[in-house]
């Protein structure tokens, strides 16, 4: 269990002051230009050596993404851009960074923002968050006054603008070139690449996205050193981490936790345990609702990491771990996913556009047992016709639920057809 020394976020539950005062007395913005003074390539080498992984779902390395930046410009500016679209369902870490520790956010763009080169960073924060962005807002409003952000910020003698913009609700968004092209004004759908955005992304200049949680935790990694972070998780799985726990269980919670904590650990301590013991566990979906879920009977002894997932052939994603009992039809429950992703596709890719609609029409009739047995097998054969044909991974994302419950719940999809048919026989009969 994470002792309380070693949070990143001390102010997780808003019991402090969340203004730039209280931000400094837990001891954020301390030595900031001293950091800076160190220089781009030893910040960029720090970030390589505490293992960090990007906190947004896919887990790409933060610090070798930073060093696809050009060391150089070639004239063009270079842009940090904060991915705060946070619209997956399940997941809502990142809206209570912004809320109640939003000053380490505005510190990390600063100090991220200069290991890449770029005076200017853009927070792209998702269209629901209303008071977030007030909370986002007022801290940036503070740093400025205070002159830690703008020019020579921090004393640091660079000069430094951030920019706080407010998506329109759209889910596409939060992948990280529709997020580029939405903030370009442009209709939010996703890029090809290569360009890659360290290339060509934000008005075709040298551009990296990263995830909220990835920028707030730079400035206290940096502090602490690497040696610190990289001492928490298994290897390759390095560090502090936000989970957000929703559903079955006592008493749901956003907690941060020591990586590689295993799952039964994070509910016991946390979350009083699951609704009505144990063996009411059913599923969990253990990182948002992208990634397949595992049945309870594997979750049990689960390792809360990115590789102890990938294993189980799902994902920590964004370590939004939801919760389902025996009272919950999963069938439903991954219908409703199935729903959510046919509304939110772009249309941009016919595997996409055509293929969610045609999944959940079909999910439509596997919740209410009007389909024939041989479909299931149809669906899936659908779903790995959709994944990995699409621009953007929102096509596996509305495969991987369904996939899934294929995997690990047939016999209950299959009991439900059998038994409506039964019932279908015997209604005739009774006539």
């Amino acid at each position: 269990m994470l002792e309380d020394k070693d949070r990143i976020f001390t102010n997780i539950y808003g019991m402090h002051d969340r203004t730039l005062r209280g931000a400094q007395a837990r001891g954020h913005w301390d030595g900031t230009a001293g950091i800076i003074e160190k220089g781009r390539d030893w910040i960029v080498d720090q970030m390589k050596a505490s293992g960090l992984r990007g906190r947004g779902g896919a887990g790409f390395p933060t610090g070798l993404k930073w060093s696809f930046m050009p060391k150089e410009s070639d004239g063009r500016p270079a842009y940090l851009v904060v991915n705060a679209d946070e619209s997956e369902p399940g997941t809502c870490k990142d809206r209570e960074i912004m809320r109640h520790d939003p000053h380490t956010l505005v510190e990390g763009c600063l100090i991220a923002s200069f290991a890449m080169n770029a005076h200017a960073c853009y927070i792209y924060i998702r269209g629901e968050y209303i008071r977030e962005k007030e909370a986002l807002q007022a801290a940036i409003d503070e740093a400025y006054d205070a002159g830690l952000v703008g020019k020579n910020a921090a004393d640091s003698g660079w000069d430094f603008d951030i920019y706080l913009h407010h998506g329109a609700g759209a889910y596409i968004c939060g992948e990280e070139t529709a997020l580029l092209e939405s903030l370009e004004g442009k209709k939010g759908m996703p890029r090809m690449k290569p360009p890659f955005p360290a290339g060509a992304g934000l008005y075709g200049c040298p551009t990296t996205v990263n995830n909220v949680e990835s920028i707030a935790v730079v400035p206290t990694i940096l502090r602490r050193g690497p040696e610190w972070f990289a001492g928490f998780g298994r290897p390759n799985n390095a560090g502090t981490k936000l989970f957000a726990i929703s559903g079955r269980v006592n008493h749901p919670c956003v907690v941060e936790e020591a990586m590689s904590i295993s799952f039964e650990e994070l509910i016991e301590t946390h979350c009083g345990g699951i609704r009505g013991g144990w063996d009411n566990l059913k599923a969990v979906i253990p990182g948002g609702s992208s990634v397949p879920c595992i049945p309870g009977k594997d979750m049990r002894g689960a390792i809360m990491d990115f590789d102890y997932l990938r294993e189980q052939r799902s994902g920590l994603g964004t370590a939004a771990v939801i919760v389902m009992d025996q009272s919950t039809d999963i069938i439903k429950a991954i219908w409703r996913l199935s729903k959510f992703y046919k509304h939110e596709s772009c249309g941009q890719c016919t595997p996409c556009r055509e293929g969610t609609g045609w999944m959940m029409r079909v999910m439509d009739r596997l919740v209410t047992g009007e389909a024939e047995v041989e479909e299931i097998d149809m669906l899936l054969d659908v779903t790995k016709q959709v994944e990995g044909h699409t621009i953007c991974a929102l096509g596996d994302a509305a495969a991987w639920p369904i996939q899934g419950l294929i995997r690990h719940f047939r016999d209950e999809i299959e009991d439900r057809i059998k038994h409506k048919r039964t019932g279908r026989v015997s209604a005739v009969a009774a006539e």
